[in-house]
């Protein structure tokens, strides 16, 4: 006897939901990247602090050792801030500025590690780095050299005397250079080197919120607008400094995001960083961000409205620096046509477009 069919039924089907993975510690340590942004900046920033400390004492000690020997252990009281247009000895810009970055190039290293990664992967990979940092250097010499040319042909900016003569130009020119090459490695890897690649693959959730087509480059500018912020902070404690000029050094940092962006690694932006501040400090003898610096190749002094020649703070604090960082983000637009990714390691297997990294 045949068997009566089922009436049928024309609604769908109910979905089938898959069985939801099993929650696991170890998912709340790692992600599709593998280990998650907020526990690798946890850890880098604890890493930070421990050695900016020893860091510090060790110097300290030194100083307390060669200043007195006899001393007691005492330690005396912190150094005030120098005073604006007095002129600092290089000697230790270069000393400090070198055992920061290498304390700073242990700590990518290290997180290297922990992570999984290339150390390149925060900024200082990628291939043709040597071409990429003299192509910054010549346009941060241009760019500096266009501003102090505007200023003298206004009258903003005069030319007292030369200060150096014969091999002594070659000897200061060459120390100062290392010790603002120095300052650029630090600066750069510091604040666009482990904390922005980080910080970028952390947010790439909430750029998936705004427009998921997009999301990588939404995080990246996310996570650049917060580093240019604290490396405006960094530069409030230079003397001399003012609002405008500090408004400037966010503008600087938001040019040097660009390169990171255009170029896809930090040499761009230390090549120019190195050069801007070498040419400020030595070749034309203007104030960098308030401070003047021992072994300069001219004496000079600002005339006229500050908001023009940038008075104290030198050409950073005049608005002319502003239409020139504007071409400056011309010229990386168009010798470096086309955006490059942000500096992330795919992962091992295709993630989830959900999953957070």
């Amino acid at each position: 006897m045949d068997s009566i069919p089922e009436p049928f039924d024309p609604s769908p089907a109910p979905p089938v939901t898959p069985p939801s993975a099993p929650f696991t510690v170890r998912k709340v340590f790692l992600g599709p990247y593998g280990l998650r942004a907020g526990w690798g900046l946890l850890i880098y920033i604890v890493l930070f602090l421990a050695t900016q400390t020893g860091v510090n004492a060790a110097i300290h000690h030194v100083r307390h050792r060669h200043d007195n020997p006899a001393a007691s252990a005492k330690p005396k009281p912190a150094p005030a801030k120098p005073a604006a247009m007095q002129p600092q000895d290089v000697k230790p810009l270069v000393i400090g500025e070198g055992i920061g970055f290498a304390a700073l190039l242990f700590l990518g290293w290290l997180m290297a590690v922990i992570e999984r990664r290339r150390i390149g992967a925060y900024g200082l990979g990628g291939r043709h780095f040597l071409h990429r940092f003299f192509h910054g250097a010549f346009w941060g010499l241009a760019a500096l050299s266009l501003i102090v040319l505007l200023l003298h042909t206004f009258h903003l900016l005069t030319f007292d005397t030369m200060l150096d003569h014969g091999v002594s130009i070659v000897g200061w020119g060459a120390l100062i250079l290392l010790g603002f090459l120095l300052v650029g490695l630090l600066e750069e890897y510091l604040f666009r080197g482990y904390l922005q690649f980080t910080l970028t693959r952390g947010l790439v959730w909430l750029g998936e919120l705004i427009a998921p087509a997009h999301a990588r480059g939404i995080a990246f500018w996310i996570a650049s607008f917060l580093t240019s912020a604290l490396f405006l902070y960094a530069h409030t404690g230079n003397s001399g400094e003012d609002k405008f000029g500090l408004l400037s050094v966010f503008l600087a940092g938001v040019v040097f995001v660009v390169a990171l962006w255009r170029t896809g690694s930090l040499w761009w932006a230390i090549g120019f960083h190195m050069a801007w501040d070498w040419a400020q400090s030595f070749l034309y003898g203007v104030p960098d961000s308030g401070q003047l610096v021992q072994g300069r190749l001219f004496a000079t002094h600002p005339s006229g409205n500050p908001l023009l020649s940038g008075g104290t703070v030198g050409p950073e604090g005049s608005v002319l620096l502003v239409p020139v960082l504007a071409l400056v983000l011309v010229v990386l637009f168009y010798t470096h046509p086309s955006p490059q990714p942000s500096l992330e390691i795919p992962p091992r297997k295709s993630p989830s477009p959900n999953l957070i990294a």
